[in-house]
């Protein structure tokens, strides 16, 4: 193929906003319903709701619940997994779900005909953020669904609590909180949903109190379960304040498992109740220097699952994640094989089969089921097909870069690439740093068409893994202790410096972008360095001290005690660290976008730093999104957002395109 000599930047692309915003998001939360595969997806177009799918035994994909129904949670506002259901003999199967506007559970039966409609099971609350839900299971036997409840208690967003609650399913609770049975004693602040032994004699769940976030400590509690259905006599067994336990259930035989980074790795450990109370010795069923869990964002999220033939499927590895088959006995392990190097925390089991969801550098996420029998992968939900020419994806390069003091950082490297187009022989391509979210978080090597989008157009992009990352053990994590602002700032610049060094990118064109904390990062990274032209600041973090206040949720509303230290303790670097108190240093252009309905990274933040910018000389521009909470999930959003950050760099670095509006710009 003949390729083009044009300008890094302004080659024309097949992947448009529109493109891109289409295929936003993943399916998550799969679950086997009889013989049935059902899971929740995106649905960018419909106002960016998560739709529920399920595909049947003869193949066909088709939707449980029609729009607007939006099966997602609000429970930490991150939510976690929405919906249970269970097949019956008759009538077809039970379904019971969190709707995302109003935060109430239903029931409803999708097979029951045409007149059919989700009933109500819990009330709707005045009070503050009302009543949520989250990680339900379904007991038929008892008549009931049991679940976390977070309810709020006042108005402010840290006045709330959390317990594992029993609700009816006959609907009486729906207009009455008091038919809902509180199953937990409300003494620990965060709580994740119950899981039974096989026997039902007891549960086992996951417990954890601020300052502590999930990654820093947590607690299994064991309780027995009464024949009336009451727990009794909860106690902690395993975990504490300096090991994260993110996950547990139980085997067949009626062992616990449990997911620990005692040794400084998420590792899969098992152990017998003992019937006096507690556990015996836990025993390391596969160790190693990998990680075999990850942090606790979302409520019920999990990287194994026992299946039927004693052996327990796994999520692991070292930066990429496999599928793994673990022979608890021997602790063999054998990987799935097959393109994908990312596999999401969320498993589901199948008899001897095991269903995951995955990607890879050159696939969307989809769901994938492998047969322990046959040792056979086969995609079997929301397959991956290509939005474009595969040829126009790039070709991402994992790197590992020393930064200061000769740490290592690792990143992901997506080279600029067209197949039609090359750039001037005495031209090197601009680059964007990425820094993601979390900050306890990880940047996966899969594909993402808003890559793509930008390298299709001859313009870089570098994912940097920052210190803090997961996916590197506790160590790397916990470089970021009390380091928020300085470790992840020195290394995307060192990841950025070490480009333009070696002659990958061009120095003077250089820019940063991130959300959230990555939004943060970028914020942080205009102030402290000056390695980049410009950056793209996305529903940040740019205010410490009102963070740690009242300008947050209760989930991360103490984060900042592990990420900076505490408020009372050392004040002063709450201001040193704020990118809102040093506007004066920010001296690149830059973007700002910010959802109006964003209560974790609130707007009144992104305002304030807007009106200290004012009258500096610093070309900006800001966009605004009703409507959009924390995370863009409506395309028309995604498509301005994606077009202005592309406009931005069009600008700074002097490209000519005419494919992008002009932004509207405040100095």
């Amino acid at each position: 193929m003949t390729t083009t000599t044009a300008a890094y930047g302004s080659w024309p692309s097949p992947v448009d906003a529109a493109l891109a915003a289409a295929h936003d998001g993943r399916p998550e939360y799969p679950g086997v319903v009889g013989d049935e595969l059902w899971w929740t997806e995106p649905r960018p177009a419909e106002g960016g709701r998560r739709a529920l799918v399920r595909r049947r035994a003869d193949g066909t994909e088709e939707g449980v619940l029609p729009a607007p129904w939006n099966v997602r949670s609000r429970v930490i506002e991150y939510g976690g997994l929405p919906w249970a259901a269970v097949p019956r003999p008759a009538g077809g199967p039970l379904l019971v779900f969190c709707h995302f506007p109003d935060q109430r559970l239903y029931a409803y039966e999708p097979d029951a005909g045409p007149d059919a409609t989700p009933r109500p099971l819990t009330p709707v609350s005045g009070t503050g953020g009302g009543l949520r839900w989250v990680d339900p299971v379904i007991h038929r036997e008892r008549g009931e669904v049991w679940c976390v409840l977070e309810e709020f208690t006042g108005p402010s967003p840290t006045d709330v609590r959390r317990v594992i609650a029993a609700v009816p399913l006959d609907g009486s609770a729906a207009e009455d909180r008091a038919a809902v049975r509180e199953l937990s004693d409300g003494g620990h602040r965060f709580v994740t949903g119950p899981r039974l032994s096989p026997d039902g004699r007891r549960a086992a769940w996951i417990a954890w109190d601020h300052p502590r976030m999930p990654w820093d400590g947590t607690e299994v509690q064991l309780a027995e379960v009464t024949p009336d259905g009451t727990f009794h006599g909860a106690t902690t067994v395993a975990g504490g304040p300096a090991e994260s336990i993110p996950q547990v259930d139980w085997d067949a035989a009626g062992r616990l498992l449990l997911v620990s980074d005692r040794t400084g790795w998420w590792n899969l450990y098992r152990a017998e109740p003992d019937p006096r109370g507690g556990l015996g010795e836990q025993t390391a069923l596969c160790p190693r220097a990998e990680e075999f869990g990850g942090p606790l964002w979302k409520i019920g999220l999990n990287w194994f699952t026992p299946l039927e033939n004693g052996l327990i499927a796994v999520v692991h590895g070292k930066g990429t994640t496999s599928l793994g088959i673990l022979d608890p006995e021997r602790g063999a392990l054998v990987d799935a094989a097959g393109p994908w190097t990312e596999w999401a925390p969320t498993l589901a089991a199948h008899g001897t089969r095991a269903i995951g969801v995955a990607a890879g550098p050159h696939s969307s996420y989809e769901l994938v089921e492998l047969d322990t029998r046959t040792g056979r992968t086969r995609v079997v939900g929301a397959a991956h097909t290509d939005a474009v020419d595969p040829a126009h994806h790039p070709e991402p390069r994992v790197r590992t870069f020393t930064g200061p003091g000769g740490r290592e950082i690792h990143a992901q490297i997506y080279p600029p690439h067209h197949p039609g187009f090359t750039g001037p022989p005495d031209e090197l391509p601009p680059y964007v740093i990425w820094a993601h979210g979390g900050p306890t978080g990880h940047a996966p090597l899969v594909l993402d068409l808003e890559i793509t989008y930008f390298t299709s157009r001859g313009i870089g992009v570098a994912e940097v893994n920052y210190g803090g990352s997961t996916g590197y053990g506790r160590e790397y994590r916990e470089r970021l202790r009390e380091q928020w602002g300085v470790v992840d700032v020195e290394d995307c610049a060192a990841v950025a410096a070490a480009l333009a060094a070696e002659g990958t990118a061009d120095p003077a064109r250089l820019a940063v972008r991130g959300g959230s904390a990555g939004g943060w990062t970028t914020a942080a990274s205009l102030v402290a360095t000056d390695v980049y032209a410009c950056g793209t600041i996305i529903y940040p973090i740019l205010d410490l001290r009102g963070w740690a206040t009242d300008e947050t949720h209760d989930f991360e509303s103490q984060y900042l005690h592990g990420l900076i230290g505490s408020i009372d303790e050392v004040p002063a670097r709450y201001k040193e660290r704020s990118p809102i108190e040093h506007v004066d240093r920010v001296t690149a252009p830059f973007l700002l976008l910010q959802g109006l309905d964003d209560v974790i990274c609130p707007p009144a933040q992104a305002e304030r730093f807007l009106t200290r910018t004012a009258g500096r000389g610093v070309p900006h521009a800001y966009l605004a999104f009703e409507g959009e909470g924390h995370g863009f999930r409506r395309a028309d959003t995604m498509v301005r957002a994606l077009e202005a950050e592309l406009a931005l760099y069009a600008r700074v670095f002097g490209i000519t395109r005419t494919d992008v509006p002009d932004l509207e710009y405040r100095t």
